[in-house]
């Protein structure tokens, strides 16, 4: 039988999805001449743990030992290239590690179904280990300038995880119907000689792990609609961790929402030491925030049994402290300085910043953008007591970043209204306070943490949860409105507004009529005079037009026009916007 009758004897979605998948069109780059990191207070060692740190993560359902077996999705019979090739996953944009993992990738503790239970290598016995993301995958930048790629740690990713996972999904499904595919992938996994009977097991497994993907899929295809397209560089964070916990956790089919919010993903230096995180500024608490990145991701959880299980998770909690500690370094206010991860400076490879325009730069910054995001963090004034408050009037200073409404900024409000608005029902097991998502997924993260603190033998002093928990209480709100974040390092993460829909900070300081309709992401190329990514299309990337909601490139505009809302201040020459760019190289 060819492979096109084993496709067209099947006639399930397995068939349909697979063949998209080896139709999918991703970028080819050229080798960087050489890789460098810039100076950001990390030490080698300190960088390494962080790239691959688990988090208890599967995000792809799939265990390490198939991950690493399985070959790229093509539909032949013949032997193709592992998926987890280097060149391969830097194509979707995963950064090639040390080892055979990208940057982001963790291979964590014993693979366990939806059930909590281990799978086992129906060959050996043994149990199988999980792989999925972590932090430094959607929080690690690269820029490539003239040959010389630059590694941004706790940068913004320009990744596609979303089209990793429909390869990932062709390549299963092939493994799974052609026989010599999955005869290979077989002898790989079980191990040379491996009984009729273990195979057919493993068989069965993928035929399980398949149907749970099928069921994702129908509920993608149900709610996308007119969804805005996530791509290189953005996703719809908070919605994804939704479905995650509320649809897919629970085994609500109704608590699947559509992704209409797109963000770009931020950069984390210095947010250890802002009162509230998340673009809409809804989040106190840093474990409650982390634990719901790892629960997003597909760390596994029980929220459908009652009993002594419920809330148990594969989350490592050491881990995420050891994370967050790492980023946030020594307590800035009384030093007045960031340690742990700093923001990255301007590198000499770049053109020689303009002093004359620096000069000027510093004025309109202080006329002109500090009233929404402070003065500049290399000031005096940032330190100021009156930016930098005590939780609860006890403990370490935290910086009070403002609170800017929707109907002010004029940005895209998707993300933060969307967050208003969605509501979810609960499982039998799961009884929560309230229905509003964000304030139940609040609930349901604490109780996976409490659980974790509870399990430890002896468990967990109150005095060391507070300390893991950042010293934090675990407040949330739901604001339509963004945070200002200072602007220490803004020249390294590219594109610009929460949702990318900014290509450059030129285009950011433009008038709206200036402002491209089109965004192209994927580019890595560099743009140092205008700071961003060069705007323009490249195979394999992700368009998206700046018209459609989730997209719009509204809002934060400077212009001299009347304007309904989102007007910030007074129209700037092309030489005012070109000097406020060169002061902010210089943060």
């Amino acid at each position: 039988m060819t492979v096109k009758q084993l496709y067209n004897a099947a006639r399930s979605l397995t068939v349909v999805l697979a063949t998209g998948a080896c139709t999918l069109s991703v970028p080819a780059y050229p080798p960087p001449l050489k890789t460098i990191w810039l100076d950001q207070g990390w030490t080698a060692e300190q960088r390494a743990e962080y790239y691959h740190k688990d988090q208890g993560t599967v995000t792809f359902g799939i265990p390490y030992e198939w991950f690493v077996a399985l070959e790229q999705p093509k539909l032949t019979t013949e032997e193709q290239p592992l998926f987890v090739e280097k060149g391969f996953m830097d194509r979707f944009g995963f950064i090639p590690g040390a080892n055979i993992l990208p940057v982001g990738f963790a291979r964590s503790a014993d693979y366990t179904d939806a059930g909590m239970k281990p799978l086992l290598n129906p060959a050996t016995g043994q149990k199988l280990t999980g792989v999925g993301m972590t932090c430094a995958a959607c929080h690690t930048g690269r820029l490539t300038y003239q040959g010389t790629e630059i590694l941004i740690d706790g940068g913004s990713a320009l990744t596609n995880s979303i089209l990793l996972n429909k390869a990932m999904d062709g390549a299963l499904r092939e493994t799974k119907y052609i026989p010599p595919r999955f005869d290979r992938f077989a002898r790989r996994v079980l191990g040379d000689g491996a009984s009729d009977a273990a195979r057919e097991q493993l068989r069965d497994q993928m035929f399980h792990m398949l149907l749970r993907r099928d069921k994702v899929a129908l509920l993608e295809i149900s709610t996308s609609g007119s969804s805005p397209e996530e791509g290189f560089g953005r996703l719809d964070a908070l919605n994804r961790i939704g479905n995650q916990v509320f649809s897919l956790g629970m085994n609500i089919d109704s608590n699947y929402a559509p992704r209409t919010a797109p963000v770009h993903f931020p950069h984390i230096w210095s947010s250890p030491w802002y009162g509230w995180v998340q673009y809409n500024g809804s989040i106190m608490q840093p474990m409650v925030r982390n634990a719901g990145e790892a629960l997003g991701v597909s760390a596994r959880v029980n929220l459908t049994t009652p009993g002594p299980t419920l809330y148990q998770s594969s989350i490592p909690i050491g881990h995420l402290h050891w994370i967050e500690d790492t980023l946030a370094g020594r307590p800035p206010f009384p030093a007045k300085a960031f340690s742990g991860l700093r923001s990255p400076k301007w590198p000499s490879l770049f053109p020689a910043i303009d002093q004359g325009r620096v000069r000027r730069g510093k004025v309109l910054y202080e006329e002109l953008c500090q009233g929404c995001h402070l003065p500049a963090p290399n000031t005096a004034a940032f330190w100021s007591t009156n930016h930098w408050k005590q939780i609860g009037g006890k403990g370490d200073r935290y910086l009070d970043v403002k609170q800017i409404p929707v109907e002010r900024i004029g940005t895209d409000p998707e993300q933060a209204a969307g967050m208003a608005r969605r509501t979810v029902t609960t499982s039998d097991a799961v009884k929560l306070k309230s229905s509003s998502f964000g304030l139940a997924l609040g609930e349901v993260v604490e109780n996976v943490t409490n659980k974790w603190y509870d399990t430890r033998t002896p468990p967990v002093s109150q005095a060391d949860r507070d300390r893991m928990n950042g010293n934090r209480p675990n407040w949330l709100r739901t604001d339509v409105a963004y945070k200002a974040r200072p602007l220490n390092g803004i020249w390294a993460v590219p594109p610009y507004l929460h949702n990318g829909s900014a290509p450059s900070l030129y285009n950011l300081l433009s008038p709206m009529g200036e402002r491209p309709s089109t965004v192209w992401l994927g580019n890595r190329e560099y743009d140092p005079h205008h700071v961003g990514y060069v705007n323009t299309k490249i195979d394999g990337g992700s368009e998206f037009k700046t018209d459609k909601p989730g997209n719009l490139n509204t809002g934060h505009v400077f212009t001299d026009e009347t304007v309904e809302k989102g007007r910030i201040g007074r129209g700037l020459t092309p030489e005012e916007r070109h000097s406020i760019i060169e002061f902010l190289k210089t943060l």
